[in-house]
């Protein structure tokens, strides 16, 4: 059982760094896409985590990120992820539409207040969040 655990969460997490690559291809931050992938996903996977962590934020925000873990650790999903290409579309997508609805939540200004990383990454998460400049 905790294998497959760890292994659910192992997939999520690279789940997730597909879906920052999928947004970085729309957004285009300044350097190489790989790069800026590599480097903005432990950015991104912090602030969730102190999003999550933080006790001044709404329960909303707190529920949606600990559903979005919940659901990428789950070994069965809509679409099967052996299927190539579309195996992974759905949790894509959900981890992206989460990620806007959290971020439009907690505004410009709290997310710029947890976020550790580069200004290049922040621009990048702005942009797929669609939160004016």
């Amino acid at each position: 059982m905790w294998r497959e655990l760890v292994v659910a969460v192992v997939a999520g997490l690279f789940v997730t760094w597909l879906a920052v690559v999928a947004a970085l291809l729309v957004v285009r931050p300044r350097g190489s896409l790989l790069k800026e992938s590599v480097r903005l996903l432990p950015d991104l996977l912090r602030l969730l985590r102190d999003l999550a962590a933080d006790r001044s934020q709404p329960r909303g925000v707190r529920v949606r990120l600990a559903l979005l873990l919940g659901y990428l650790a789950l070994p069965f999903d809509l679409v099967p992820d052996f299927l190539p290409v579309i195996g992974y579309a759905d949790d894509v997508v959900v981890v992206v539409w989460t990620l806007r609805s959290v971020v439009r939540v907690v505004g410009l200004s709290e997310l710029r207040r947890h976020w550790r990383g580069t200004d290049d990454g922040f621009e990048a998460l702005r942009k797929v969040a669609g939160l004016p400049g």
